[in-house]
């Protein structure tokens, strides 16, 4: 069973939600779906925030609670705290509401 402070729901989730401190080189496991994911952390992540469970090119689709929150700005490594700096938000981007729906 996963770490239970670490919240993945649906089975494409490509991202966990911290509701815990997460410290560099820890290594958790993620319940995602009937499966477990095992990450090594690359760096602090704070409560509330994100972790990369895969590994996630620049481009793709990243999704939490099974919807997507936006793009990879750049290539992103399993383990590696997901946040602004790496994703650019589809949140209110009308302009890529044809490409979400």
């Amino acid at each position: 069973m996963g770490d239970s402070h670490i919240v993945a729901v649906e089975s494409d989730d490509n991202v966990a939600t911290a509701i815990r401190e997460l410290e560099d080189g820890e290594t958790v496991t993620v319940g995602v779906g009937d499966d477990e994911v095992r990450v090594e952390v690359t760096e602090d992540v704070t409560f509330g925030h994100k972790i990369a469970l895969e590994d996630i090119p620049e481009g793709e689709t990243v999704y939490k609670y099974g919807l997507s929150i936006g793009y990879a700005s750049r290539d992103i490594e399993a383990g590696e705290w997901v946040h602004a700096h790496n994703v650019e938000s589809n949140y209110g981007r009308g302009d890529l509401a044809e490409e979400t729906a």
